[in-house]
């Protein structure tokens, strides 16, 4: 194979890891600064927001991350 293709190849798929981890990190940041501010709002509802807020919702994010991050290593390949 062309190095240059090569070397071309690398770096695309370098930036598609990266901003493929951008998109989760900012969605698990608002998810638990949303958290955060129901339970000041509502202190009795704590366990169920801690639950689903904190502890649920970011595994999707997660799940979406990992299924790109492994295409993107499979291309590499």
């Amino acid at each position: 194979m062309n190095p240059l293709i090569s070397v071309a190849f690398v770096i695309a798929v370098g930036l598609a890891v990266g901003l493929a981890s951008i998109g989760p990190g900012v969605g698990q940041g608002t998810d638990a600064g949303q958290a955060v501010a129901g339970i000041a709002r509502q202190p009795k509802a704590e366990g169920k927001i801690r639950v689903y807020g904190l502890g649920l919702t970011p595994r999707f994010f997660e799940i979406y991350q990992d299924f790109t991050l492994t295409i993107n290593y499979s291309l590499g390949q």
